[in-house]
């Protein structure tokens, strides 16, 4: 008896001994898991805290540090934890290289798999998940400062603008050029864009007119302006705050402002001699509206924006207009996403994105064929049917 007592021990305790060393395993494993994905996310996305600032470092520098979806689903987390942290007063985001805070989204990757017939659910997922960080940035109590220098396009619009401070310099290039590809301005673009002067959102929505420099603080993109050269410093200062707040980050940015040469600051808007052209032609509710306003202009400049908008897919801008128009009816971001989610998805079930992206980004012969063609084809009807509800595909928050 005491022998088989003694055998069942020994047996009972190797099993224990075996379970034990099976969970330590398994705990390893999870551990050496969590330590690979961390460091897999270095390689795209930075996230560190430095004394009380949240520091995002958006770290694709070879691809301009373009958006995709493992990045948003890194950054959304880590903004909802640091705005619960009572230790953290600020979050700073910035674009790795001296190129690009950020290109834009990923729209190549999205577009490819629908072009692949994989059925795949990144066309949901991506935008769905983006619009979700839209909005979080936009409701943040937590002071929220983009260091915009460089290129700063679509998706990295929605990272930076409807933040409290969006800090551009000489370097800064900003465009909402997704007409030209066969989408929309999305990101919130119809929520921000009818806030600018008069119809400048308008106008950038339907050309992707481009701003550099001091003009993307003329229009309110940018609500600061710094040289390049006094860039780091801003970070610097704003990583040594103890305490920030919106007053004491606000003081911090125009002391450096008011610190710098004037001299290498470009102050006039170049678009200043053609804001009442803008505004007199944007102003029209229909694109045909519009492009007769221009032709009536008749001058040079007038002319080449007529050019320009020829060149866009017709659908996206008639949807578009609408767009803009429709946002400027409506009070919160929330409500603006809502509705471009649904445009969104419309637009991944139509031929014109991508198309735009076979043209612009896969083949690059830059010659879409856009399918209605003219804007004559493309009905009220059909521009409706993008605003319809989703029904149980609606964005939720």
């Amino acid at each position: 008896m005491m022998t088989i007592f003694y055998t069942a021990c020994v047996v009972r305790w190797n099993r224990v001994l075996m379970s034990s060393r099976n969970a330590a395993g398994r705990r390893v494993n999870m551990i050496t898991n969590h330590i690979r994905m961390l460091s897999n996310s270095s390689e795209d996305v930075l996230l560190e805290v430095k004394g009380s600032v949240g520091l995002i470092t958006l770290n694709r520098p070879k691809a301009l540090n373009s958006l995709d979806l493992g990045m948003v689903r890194k950054i959304h987390p880590a903004l909802m934890d640091w705005e619960r942290d009572e230790n953290i007063g600020a979050i700073v985001i910035k674009g790795a290289g001296d190129k690009a805070f950020c290109a834009g989204g990923d729209v190549r990757a999205v577009a490819e798999e629908g072009i692949s017939g994989t059925g795949g659910t990144l066309r949901r997922d991506f935008f769905k998940e983006e619009y979700q960080l839209n909005n979080a940035i936009g409701t943040l109590k937590t002071p929220y400062v983009a260091l915009i220098d460089g290129i700063t396009m679509g998706g990295g619009v929605g990272l930076s603008v409807h933040g409290h401070f969006r800090v551009g310099t000489e370097r800064t290039l900003f465009a909402m050029p997704e007409t030209a590809i066969g989408f929309f301005p999305d990101v919130g673009g119809s929520f921000f864009l009818p806030k600018l002067q008069g119809e400048l959102g308008t106008f950038l929505a339907l050309t992707g007119e481009r701003l550099r420099g001091y003009d993307v603080h003329h229009a309110g993109v940018a609500t600061h302006y710094v040289s390049s050269d006094k860039i780091s410093e801003l970070e610097e200062s704003m990583l040594a705050m103890e305490r920030p707040t919106l007053k004491t980050i606000l003081e911090m940015i125009e002391n450096i402002t008011k610190r710098q040469s004037v001299s290498k600051i470009t102050t006039d808007f170049s678009l200043s001699p053609y804001l009442e052209i803008i505004n007199r032609c944007f102003a029209k509710e229909s694109m045909e509206d519009i492009l007769y306003e221009l032709e009536k202009e008749g001058t040079d400049w007038a002319m080449s924006k007529i050019d320009t908008i020829n060149s866009m897919s017709p659908t996206s801008l008639k949807v578009t207009l609408k767009h803009v128009r429709e946002g400027a009816k409506l009070r919160t971001l929330f409500e603006c996403l809502i509705m471009e989610y649904r445009l969104s998805q419309r637009f991944m079930n139509d031929k014109d994105f991508y198309e735009g992206i076979r043209a612009v980004l896969i083949d690059k012969d830059q010659q879409p064929k856009w399918n209605p063609s003219t804007l004559r084809a493309v009905t009220t009807e059909k521009v409706d049917s993008y605003f319809a509800n989703l029904g149980e595909n609606e964005l939720e928050f």
